[in-house]
């Protein structure tokens, strides 16, 4: 398949990539900037849909960079490079005059409300409560297209475990010295996926003519809390995880909004994932962890 990604140069899309043409995938990037196997934003915009049978997009600014306070021009950002090029993306595929079979779009579990009790599967509600799960609404609405000549498929994604990115990248200094632990009480749950299984899912996505709709891009281990990964992150390192991070501490590097998504969780099942036939590589956390700092 020639598979057309956007945003496919960061964490996610490289490990997408790397899979797509591992398995004899053509694969073209989108991106700002021109160059071998790309095109960028621009030329979508002017020029259309290049030739492929599936897109995906991937696209969009880091929400939990710690360097970049939670202004209103930083929530502008967050939203936009979301919203426009999964636009531009879908305006592209609605005019294709050859319209490609599959278009997969990645959001997140945000769009679900956090919960100490509540279990949440691929029809359960949301998207209505925050910045955040409204963002997943307006996003997932910006993809839809018309009619159904092409089969669209949306990952809602949790935390993702995998070498060299992701939220493991911030953390692995404090737990190789010892210093890591919970955050906040540890009670929240931790909805997570290893690397290798949100890009496995993706793949499946685009080879599989009957995956349509909503997936939840989460491990089966839904009941992982924040406590437990802290634990298991530092038996994989062999080190002590005894010290939490105050949630005052995550409020005010983080602003109070965005240190909701790391104070408290949801519980997270990805009931259509597997019933699609995904059968996943890291299903336990003791496993994906080892993988991740090996």
């Amino acid at each position: 398949m020639r598979v057309l990604v956007g945003g496919g140069t960061g964490f996610i899309g490289t490990a997408l990539t790397q899979l797509l043409k591992g398995r004899g995938h053509e694969v073209t990037l989108i991106s700002r900037k021109p160059g071998p196997d790309r095109i960028t934003w621009e030329e979508l915009t002017t020029s259309g849909l290049p030739r492929c049978d599936a897109a995906v997009n991937l696209a969009g600014e880091n929400i939990l960079n710690p360097l970049r306070r939670w202004s209103a021009a930083f929530q502008k950002e967050v939203l936009s490079s979301r919203l426009e090029t999964t636009q531009t993306l879908a305006r592209a595929i609605a005019k294709a005059p050859q319209p490609p079979q599959a278009w997969v779009l990645v959001t997140g579990v945000a769009y679900y409300q956090p919960s100490p009790t509540a279990e949440y599967d691929e029809d359960s509600p949301g998207g209505d409560f925050d910045f955040f799960s409204n963002l997943v609404t307006k996003w997932e609405a910006a993809a839809r297209l018309p009619g159904d000549s092409t089969r669209q498929v949306v990952v809602r994604s949790g935390v993702v475990l995998g070498r060299g990115g992701g939220a493991i990248g911030h953390m692995l200094l404090p737990f190789r010295l010892g210093l890591g632990g919970p955050i906040g009480s540890g009670h929240q749950f931790f909805p997570w996926i290893h690397i290798r299984d949100l890009a496995g899912i993706l793949a499946h996505a685009l080879e599989t003519s009957h995956v349509q709709g909503i997936l939840n891009g989460v491990a089966p281990a839904s009941s992982t809390t924040n406590a437990e990964f802290a634990r298991a992150l530092g038996a994989a390192l062999g080190r002590p995880a005894f010290i939490p991070l105050p949630s005052a501490v995550v409020q005010a590097v983080f602003g109070q909004e965005r240190a909701v998504m790391l104070l408290e969780g949801q519980k997270v099942v990805p009931r259509r994932t597997l019933a699609a036939g995904y059968e996943y590589s890291f299903p336990e956390l003791g496993a994906a962890l080892k993988e991740v700092i090996a």
